[in-house]
C-alpha cells in the first residue's frame, strides 16, 4: 500500500542568485497534521510561483525509491525534503503517475497529477554546484524527478497517511513521458 513517509515544509528561505533572490528549496519533515489548501501546504512557501508553484504546482511529491537511488549515486543521506518535496511517498512511483490521476490522501485531501518537476539552476546550486556538474541534465535524464500536483479537495495530511489512486487516466501520458517526451 502506498503511503506518505514524510510531510515537508520550508525550513528557511535561502539566498539564491536566481531572479527572486531567495529560494524555498530547504524543506524539512514536520510532525503532526498539516493543512492543505489551493496553493499547497500550510507553513510552506513558494518563493517563485512563476516557475515552481501556483495552483498547478501546489504540492510536489517525491518517491522514496528515487531518493534511495540518488543517495547511492551521490554517496550521502538524502532526508525527506532534500529534493524540495512536500510529500515523500513510498509504494507509489510519482514518475509513473499519469497526468490527471487523482490521489486521495489523509483527511479527505484529493490531489491531481499535473506534470513533472523541471530541475533548474537553483536545484543544481542546492545539490552542490561545481561538485555535481551536469546535475540538472543528469537528474532529468534519469527520469526520477517526481510529480507536481494540484489540490482538488482541501484537508490535512500527515506522515503515515495512505495514498490511494482514486482515479486514473489510462490514456494520458505519464509524468516521465512528459518529462522525456
Amino acid at each position: 500500500m502506498a503511503s506518505i513517509l514524510a510531510v515537508c515544509v520550508v525550513h528557511a528561505l535561502r539566498p539564491d542568485s536566481g531572479p527572486v533572490g531567495v529560494t524555498a528549496i530547504d524543506k524539512r519533515a514536520v510532525d503532526g497534521p498539516v493543512r492543505v489548501g489551493p496553493y499547497g501546504l500550510r507553513a510552506d512557501v513558494q518563493a517563485d510561483r512563476k516557475h515552481h508553484g501556483g495552483a498547478d504546482q501546489a504540492v510536489y511529491a517525491y518517491g522514496q525509491d528515487d531518493a534511495e537511488h540518488w543517495a547511492r549515486e551521490l554517496g550521502r543521506e538524502l532526508p525527506p525534503g532534500w529534493f524540495g518535496e512536500n510529500l515523500r511517498v513510498e509504494g507509489l512511483d510519482p514518475n509513473a503517475a499519469r497526468i490527471g490521476d487523482r490521489w486521495r490522501v489523509g483527511d479527505g485531501v484529493v490531489l491531481e497529477v499535473t506534470g513533472p518537476r523541471t530541475p533548474c539552476a537553483t536545484f543544481a546550486r542546492w545539490v552542490g554546484g561545481d561538485d555535481e556538474r551536469g546535475w540538472v541534465r543528469r537528474f532529468r535524464d534519469e527520469g526520477r524527478v517526481g510529480a507536481y500536483l494540484r489540490v482538488v479537495q482541501r484537508g490535512s495530511v500527515r506522515a503515515g497517511d495512505a495514498v490511494v489512486v482514486e482515479h486514473s487516466a489510462p490514456d494520458a501520458p505519464t509524468v516521465r513521458d512528459v518529462l522525456l517526451g
